[in-house]
């Protein structure tokens, strides 16, 4: 069943910028529509979740999504908000991407039903690596003159007066190598509109151009708008970087905590680019978190959507055990419970102190893991009243003076986490 995508764009504050009639076109019949994705590295991060929810809401409209994979403009590099090139990646490095972007996109899209709209997923080195340069210029270049391509946005940031690095000529041809993709799915694809964020409009009409003057046919062109925090710091960063959907490089708890620590001006933009929520749902949510903005059910929800989507039911279920760990009533089995990356996640900055693994085998008395060992308390007087006041936790579990630390008191086979009162951590790492 067909629905109005540009609708569906509009009411969740997704819409940039379309040509003219994009919308007629839309509802005569199933349409195709690409993004493009740089593979540059084997894992997307979240600044690629609005084009992705671009096609994933396309395709819940009736449409046929299509990822392009940009193996061959990834060797080049999108001059579009950039300083200086990039560097160059070799095939066997792209393949390997390619193949772990496809993986992440499909928790968004269905690859593999056969319904008529099944997304597909394409990579443009393919049509391109046999494209010799003489034939490129002659069947591709002689329809762009140089006047269209220099007065793009990112070509002339790249060369005015204020640019220090100025352009190569491999960078000044990446419009028309991406114009030459939207012409190849138009004529092999039947692809009738290229998406992205706002900053690619100059790259997509490029290629609107191109079907006009080679396939004497009519492209068109959507745009999203680039995520910007309501605070002016980039959207998709967090203090270590890239928030990635890849668990390796960040961790479902750090991604959980992202959208957790919006703001509640973002959340209630977020709510509605990053979820499949219907209106009357977001708008029920939005006012019942103005309510009771304490109880910040609009992260919480964000938060669950989107972790559920990128990491499954598995890893949100620890995400938000590993979240209540900090502030919550937790318990040493649940401390135990957590992989080893996200309970250094959940402590990471808390101060820490080596001790030896015959120190554990042997018993760790109190007075040498808070003080005499450590350092964690200043001497060891101060760590018997702190113990006889009842203050000191181990792994989340209050101990008198006479406790020892063993080995079945580890976490992850290497880690005690002591604590006085309620937010006073300290990591004790087992070494050889």
């Amino acid at each position: 069943m067909m629905k109005n995508f540009i609708e569906e764009l509009q009411w969740r504050g997704m819409l940039h910028d379309s040509m003219p009639t994009t919308e007629e076109h839309l509802l005569e019949s199933m349409r195709s529509a690409y993004v493009g994705f740089d593979p540059t590295s084997d894992s997307l991060h979240i600044g690629n979740l609005v084009p992705i929810m671009l096609l994933a809401h396309f395709q819940r409209c009736g449409h046929k999504p299509i990822a392009l994979v940009g193996g061959a403009t990834g060797m080049i590099g999108d001059p579009s908000g950039k300083s200086a090139e990039r560097n160059l990646l070799d095939e066997k490095t792209l393949r390997h991407n390619q193949e772990a972007i496809k993986a992440q996109l499909s928790h968004f899209l269905d690859f593999t039903s056969n319904a008529d709209n099944a997304a597909v997923l394409v990579n443009n080195y393919d049509w391109m690596k046999d494209f010799s340069f003489l034939e490129f210029i002659r069947d591709v270049g002689k329809h762009i003159t140089v006047n269209y391509m220099m007065a793009k946005d990112s070509v002339k940031n790249r060369i005015g007066s204020e640019s220090k690095e100025g352009m190569s000529f491999t960078e000044f041809t990446y419009q028309l190598v991406q114009g030459y993709d939207f012409l190849h799915l138009y004529q092999n694809n039947n692809a009738s509109i290229q998406m992205g964020g706002s900053d690619q409009w100059g790259n997509i009409t490029t290629g609107t151009e191109l079907i006009r003057r080679i396939g004497g046919g009519k492209g068109y062109a959507i745009t999203c708008p680039l995520i910007t925090k309501s605070d002016g710091s980039k959207f998709g960063k967090s203090e270590g970087g890239n928030v990635w959907l890849d668990a390796k490089r960040t961790s479902p708890y750090k991604f959980y905590q992202y959208w957790l620590n919006a703001s509640d001006e973002d959340a209630e933009k977020y709510i509605k680019i990053f979820t499949f929520l219907d209106k009357e749902t977001i708008d029920a949510l939005i006012a019942e978190h103005n309510e009771t903005p304490h109880l910040r059910l609009l992260q919480k929800k964000i938060g669950e959507e989107v972790t559920l989507l990128v990491h499954g039911k598995e890893a949100y279920e620890n995400a938000i055990k590993a979240s209540s760990i900090l502030f919550g009533k937790s318990t040493a089995s649940d401390l135990k419970s957590l992989d080893e990356q996200t309970f250094l996640d959940v402590f990471d900055g808390v101060p820490q102190a080596t001790v030896s693994t015959t120190d554990i085998e042997e018993g760790l008395d109190m007075i040498g893991a808070l003080a005499a060992k450590t350092n964690f308390l200043n001497s060891n007087g101060e760590a018997r009243r702190a113990l006889k006041e009842n203050a000191i936790s181990v792994n989340k579990e209050k101990v008198k003076e006479d406790f020892t630390i063993s080995a079945a008191d580890l976490i992850a086979n290497k880690y005690v986490l002591l604590q006085r009162g309620k937010k006073n951590y300290f990591l004790l790492k087992i070494t050889d």
